[in-house]
């Protein structure tokens, strides 16, 4: 996918700097803009988040919008330390995230601005096409190690995961590992575009990552929820109709108080031109 490649690097680097690359662009919105919006978070949500800005500064010079990456807990502690506007986020609040604003005295709305379908990914040259949920627990909790176990060539299993500040790390625990422990000889690392490359290079890899972050050099799994009787692959589809199991909701957090700030950001995910968005970039628009 076009789209997503673009991103294989730039989530390493850590950002993506929207507001500055308008004003190197044409030279005046930057300093111009009446509202300057950070938004800082989700790996998943980064391609979304950076082409709707770029999109939206386009036709907007009063806005210049900066988009940073590096996990959904980086930007929900950002948010909580006030070092952003927006936080993306790809997974709910946890208990303890919410009491640090309770103590705040911080009303936080979220809102769902797109859904995606968590994909898992194997190296291309692997025979493997599909799992079961229990099978991929055992994977990422080191109960299987080996890929003759679940019907591939007798290789070891390199697991990748995402690291703990991550929402997608949070989300594949839950409802993937039944909030199991990952086993310790799981390999993390620093942001999604970083999986795919390992995959890609690595013979005997597994990984998950978002739908828009699919490309060529990795293979995706169909996954079954119900035993091995049926299998489903991920996609905007499979995704829409619910019959793919592992979806989920992204989001834009943000304080209440910085609601009007923050409209013309989240009025645009919401529309019909931000939607459309969501299917260009690979992932899975409101309605």
């Amino acid at each position: 996918m076009k789209t997503s490649k673009l991103f294989l690097i730039l989530p390493l680097i850590g950002m993506l700097s929207c507001g500055k690359a308008k004003t190197d662009d044409k030279g005046t919105e930057g300093s111009s803009a009446a509202v300057s919006v950070t938004i800082k978070g989700s790996d998943t949500v980064l391609p979304l988040a950076q082409k709707e800005a770029e999109e939206l500064m386009k036709t907007n010079a009063d806005v210049s919008v900066t988009v940073v990456g590096g996990g959904s807990g980086v930007g929900i502690t950002a948010m909580i330390d006030g070092t952003t506007d927006i936080a993306m986020a790809s997974r709910d609040l946890k208990t303890e995230e919410k009491m640090k604003f309770a103590d705040k005295k911080v009303e936080i709305e979220e809102v769902i601005i797109a859904y995606d379908a968590l994909t898992v990914i194997v190296n291309p040259a692997n025979k493997v096409s599909k799992l079961t949920r229990e099978q991929l627990e055992k994977i990422f909790t080191g109960q299987i190690k080996n890929w003759k176990e679940v019907g591939g060539d007798d290789a070891k299993i390199v697991a990748y995961s995402r690291e703990s500040s991550s929402g997608t790390y949070e989300f594949f625990k839950d409802e993937v590992m039944d909030k199991k422990n990952y086993a310790t000889d799981i390999l993390n690392l620093p942001a999604t575009g970083a999986i795919v490359q390992a995959v890609g290079q690595t013979k005997g890899a597994i990984g998950y990552i978002g739908l828009a972050y699919e490309t060529k050099e990795v293979k995706q799994l169909a996954i079954s929820y119900d035993q091995g009787k049926t299998f489903v692959e991920p996609s905007v589809a499979s995704a829409k109709d619910k019959s793919y199991p592992i979806s989920r909701p992204l989001f834009y957090m943000f304080n209440k108080v910085n609601a009007a700030k923050v409209k013309t950001i989240v009025d645009y995910a919401l529309s019909a031109e931000g939607q459309k968005i969501v299917s260009e970039v690979g992932y899975i628009p409101l309605n």
